[in-house]
């Protein structure tokens, strides 16, 4: 039975092996939102998510035969790491299905803590079953009242670092992390409110609560791969109806938004799971003013080669990168002078192609694609009506 008892005995058990990660306050947030915000950074994680907490617990309460016929587990990436880390501390056997897809990073660092990965489906429900048909003791990623309770050291840590917290805002993926949380943070403070958050790719918990009971939404891809489960819990759903109080959803451009808003402005690498907590803030989404909100970034895992797509894609969303088309005259010194406008509005040029054969430039033009470096929407905008001031023709390429 999942219950503030049960959760205080997890956290005593496991608190020697997890980081006490820290409650820190936004000031930059708390001022855009218009409440007070503290970050509870669980990305600094040995295995960099939260979910090492569930894992653990789960772990110790192995009996001596489940040890020994080792343990398998169904992961998206997080869970993986932490079963298969904390398993090989005590010399037991972890095989972790994840899905095909499964980014790299959380890959590579799941063989790195000594898991035996096996790459199966393509969505964390079809690795699931492959897993839970194994001759092991299986850990579930959720759905198991240890990995529950485990998961709700997070809210004791947190109420315990700032009791005066008036709302807790948390990812949701099969619910094990918000049930935790929520039901630690409401035996301490009754009245505290707990705010889950999804994203509307994959809003299981959300479809489950509003039809009150399990749905299995449609498959479909999401930056928040640690989350991206397509049914609530059996467990998990009875504890959110109980202790949460509301659920909300977010876009996928609004993840991506705040992954990169964490990177910029709090010097903290979040992946799309544990950015999304942040993201509902910045939209207003939890619906408070002049409140004292904690956040959980529950995760850091992100593939680089995905980051630099998010960086990237912000830049232009935002306008601090811009590409225009230019059709010039095909004669020495006209790329100097468009490089020498561009230069006296104090933009970088960062790559340039020369086109002569399409886009109808006739045989003595070149169509040029330029893409700058600017300092925001403002200032692409000026440099925009300098260049149609010098006479020069364009068309912005999004």
């Amino acid at each position: 039975m999942v219950n503030l008892a049960a959760i205080e005995a997890a956290t005593e058990r496991i608190r020697s092996e997890i980081y006490l990660s820290p409650l820190v306050h936004s000031k930059e947030l708390s001022a855009i939102s218009g409440n007070e915000i503290h970050l509870k950074l669980d990305n600094l994680q040995m295995t960099g998510s939260f979910k090492e907490r569930g894992a653990l617990h789960r772990i110790l309460t192995l009996t001596g035969r489940e040890m020994a016929r080792g343990v398998v587990a169904a992961s998206a990436g997080n869970h993986g790491q932490a079963v298969a880390y904390h398993a090989r501390r005590r010399g037991i056997r972890a095989q972790i299905w994840m899905p095909r897809y499964t980014p790299l990073v959380k890959l590579s660092a799941t063989r790195a803590f000594g898991g035996d990965v096996v790459l199966h489906g393509n969505s964390y429900d079809e690795a699931y079953e492959g897993a839970a048909a194994q001759d092991a003791t299986f850990v579930h990623a959720f759905d198991d009242e240890a990995v529950i309770a485990g998961q709700g050291s997070l809210g004791l840590e947190m109420m315990k670092q700032n009791p005066e917290l008036d709302v807790i805002v948390s990812a949701i993926g099969g619910g094990g992390l918000i049930s935790g949380v929520a039901c630690a943070a409401k035996g301490r403070k009754p009245g505290i409110e707990v705010v889950g958050v999804q994203t509307s790719r994959l809003p299981s918990m959300a479809a489950a609560l509003e039809q009150g009971g399990p749905v299995t939404v449609a498959a479909g891809s999401t930056l928040a791969d640690g989350i991206a489960v397509r049914c609530a819990g059996r467990l998990t759903l009875p504890l959110v109806k109980e202790f949460v109080d509301r659920v909300v959803t977010v876009d996928e451009a609004d993840i991506a938004a705040a992954i990169l808003y964490l990177l910029e402005r709090e010097k903290t690498l979040a992946e799309g799971a544990g950015a999304i907590g942040v993201a509902a803030v910045l939209l207003g989404k939890t619906g408070h003013r002049g409140k004292k909100i904690g956040v959980i970034v529950s995760g850091g895992n992100l593939d680089v080669n995905l980051l630099a797509r998010i960086i990237e894609q912000g830049m232009v969303r935002d306008g601090r990168r811009l590409r225009i088309r230019v059709t010039l005259p095909d004669y020495p010194g006209a790329l100097e002078r468009l490089a020498s406008a561009i230069a006296r509005a104090n933009a970088n040029i960062v790559e340039t192609l020369h086109n002569r054969a399409h886009y109808g430039v006739g045989l003595s033009e070149t169509a040029i694609d330029i893409t700058m470096e600017t300092r925001g929407r403002e200032h692409a905008d000026e440099l925009l009506l300098g260049l149609a001031a010098a006479g020069y023709e364009y068309s912005v390429i999004n």
